[in-house]
């Protein structure tokens, strides 16, 4: 019988205020669990031979490991946050997507 290793790898999108804050929350759990630092470099002694968060994160040309995730939101303050927050150097820039406004009360317009 034939060993096979299957590739997997999920992109994570997650939209307003809400899901932001929840994904940000979890990335940096996620980091937590598989021994990676806030600017996405592997911690020293973590288990080289622990391969299952490549589902989740890219790892660059220069070993550093990003979130395969896409932030959107209408209004900019939570992505603001995310942008300036401890786990800032862990995302791509072009990951952060905000408006320049939000919804709320787009009825009245």
């Amino acid at each position: 019988r034939e060993s096979r290793s299957i590739m997997r790898e999920i992109i994570s999108l997650h939209i307003g205020q809400a899901g932001v804050q929840v994904a940000n929350s979890c990335w940096e759990l996620f980091c937590l669990e598989h021994g990676i630092t806030p600017d996405g470099t592997l911690k020293e002694g973590a288990n080289q031979n622990d391969t299952a968060f490549s589902t989740f994160f890219s790892e660059t040309g220069s070993g550093k490991y990003v979130p395969r995730a896409l932030f959107l939101d209408l209004e900019p303050t939570v992505i603001d946050e995310v942008r300036s927050g401890g786990y800032k150097k862990l995302y791509n820039p072009s990951q952060l997507i905000s408006g320049k406004e939000d919804a709320a009360n787009n009825y009245a317009r």
